[in-house]
């Protein structure tokens, strides 16, 4: 008989943040004291944010070690933002020649600083542009200028959780269509649809004067002054580097987006509305150390059905869509379409069947959502069809 242990809880209130802090900062504590100490440590953090991780995620599943949802922990990710700034500084010092690393550890450094940007920082971003409070927002769009990245504050919020899951979307991608091809549709279409939203946003209704100043305005004014600042007192070689750093870490947010969303669309109700957004119009992971480390980014259908949940206590339900394996290791397979569609592939089509067992296996019971059609009926999920 198979004995299958208790999933883990989050301990005490107010211990959540301590947990998600821990995962978020362990690489850190390589990767920092690396610059200055030699490039074996600067491995350690990279192979920890890897392969480290990946062995982790794969013990935790076939122990059913998870993490539950917790208490609300709104401080960690403007400590993390703000930690964001201070480490992107050290990032461009120490890539411009500040430390000594030699090519190899150069080349470890950067990738380890653009994996931790990419994951932890940004996650920490995207929680932020969701909140209430307009400073969190802004200190949260701010990450996203450092990053060059401004614009995904209004894609993401207005167009993408508007839109997800239906062909007006461009963060949703076709089943069959690469990452190569998805990659520069989701940055132009998000870039233009954002600002067609927020230019809508800006026009003076119902006795409302309206915004004086376009977000694009901070999005591009911010990078531009960035480009400038980092130039004067980094030098030239920063500046490559900067950039190098941010078109990773744009696709790796462009990556999970692809990865999530793959294949998925709400089924049309009638010719001029869609189902609402449920738990099904997203793959999710519940891979504990990535989720720590993602800051719960893998469950990400709670996310769209709640955007304003704090990130600790966002779940995912017994039958929701779920990846084969975590959500960065389904990124990388995405750089390699054949493995990734043949792992894919079956599950969007199982999906369109409404079969959560073969989505999910092992899932039990098996069951479908029910939507909210004209005559209460049941709609199975819908798989995107390519674009012609």
């Amino acid at each position: 008989m198979k004995v299958r242990l208790p999933r883990l809880a989050l301990p005490r209130p107010g211990r959540t943040a301590v947990i998600f802090g821990l995962s978020a900062a362990a690489p850190l504590i390589f990767l920092v004291p690396g610059l200055f100490l030699g490039s074996t440590w600067v491995i350690l953090s990279l192979l920890w944010m890897t392969l480290f991780t990946f062995v982790a995620d794969e013990l935790a599943q076939r122990l059913n070690l998870g993490l539950a949802s917790g208490q609300p922990a709104p401080g960690l990710p403007v400590a993390l933002a703000v930690l964001h700034f201070g480490l992107l500084a050290l990032a461009l010092f120490a890539l411009s020649g500040g430390a000594a690393l030699g090519f190899f550890g150069w080349l470890f450094a950067f990738l380890a600083f653009a994996l931790w940007f990419g994951q932890t920082a940004t996650a920490a971003a995207h929680d932020l542009i969701h909140r209430r409070d307009p400073r969190l927002r802004n200190l949260g769009t701010w990450v996203y200028v450092s990053l060059l990245f401004g614009h995904h504050t209004s894609a993401h919020r207005h167009v993408h959780h508007r839109f997800v899951a239906t062909p007006d979307d461009p963060s949703t991608a076709d089943i069959g269509e690469s990452f190569y091809d998805f990659a520069p549709r989701s940055w132009i279409g998000g870039f233009v649809a954002g600002y067609e939203i927020e230019r809508t946003i800006m026009k003076p209704r119902f006795g409302s004067p309206g915004r004086s100043l376009h977000p694009y305005a901070v999005y591009l004014g911010g990078a531009l002054g960035l480009v400038v600042a980092i130039t004067l007192i980094f030098g030239p070689l920063a500046l490559i580097a900067y950039l190098a750093l941010c078109t990773l870490v744009q696709l790796q947010v462009m990556m999970a987006d692809y990865v999530q969303h793959y294949g998925l669309e709400r089924r049309r109700i009638d010719r001029d509305r869609r189902e609402p957004v449920g738990m099904r119009h997203s793959w999710n992971a519940p891979h504990l150390f990535s989720g720590l480390a993602l800051l719960n980014g893998p469950r990400d259908g709670d996310h769209h059905m709640h955007p304003g949940r704090d990130f600790a206590q966002l779940t995912i339900d017994a039958g929701a869509p779920t990846l084969p394996h975590s959500l960065p290791v389904m990124s990388l397979l995405a750089l390699v379409p054949p493995v990734f569609r043949s792992l894919m592939d079956p599950r969007v089509k199982c999906a369109a069947i409404g079969s959560t067992t073969a989505i999910n296996p092992g899932a039990n019971p098996p069951f479908r959502h029910r939507v909210a059609g004209a005559g209460g009926e049941l709609l199975p999920f819908s798989p995107r069809k390519p674009r012609g």
